[in-house]
């Protein structure tokens, strides 16, 4: 029985991209942490986390691609020019209201 075998996953390149710079600065390789979360499965007899739809957060700018970035400031120039616009008093209670910030 071989030592190991090979496992040909698709993953979308940004979420490499960014998976990989995390565990670079962890010091861990890609394939043990595949393989790190393959045994949690194992131990878990299921997913080593709860699969929930999260609740709504708000934008966080560092994780948009330009193309994101640039659509969302598209649509906040849409709503300004739609009129459809708040103050900032008002934002600041709703962001404390629905995400506790």
């Amino acid at each position: 029985m071989s030592k190991s075998k090979n496992l040909y996953i698709r993953i979308e390149p940004d979420v490499k991209e960014n998976a990989e710079m995390i565990l670079t600065q962890l010091g861990i390789p890609m394939s043990n942490a595949v393989g790190m979360f393959l045994k949690q499965v194992i131990l878990h007899r299921g997913l080593p986390f709860d699969v929930t739809i999260p609740r709504n957060a708000p934008l966080d700018y560092s994780t948009l691609s330009q193309e994101q970035f640039d659509a969302e400031i598209r649509k906040g120039i849409d709503d300004l020019n739609a009129g459809r616009v708040v103050s900032a008093k008002k934002v600041r209670e709703e962001m404390q209201r629905q995400y506790g910030i």
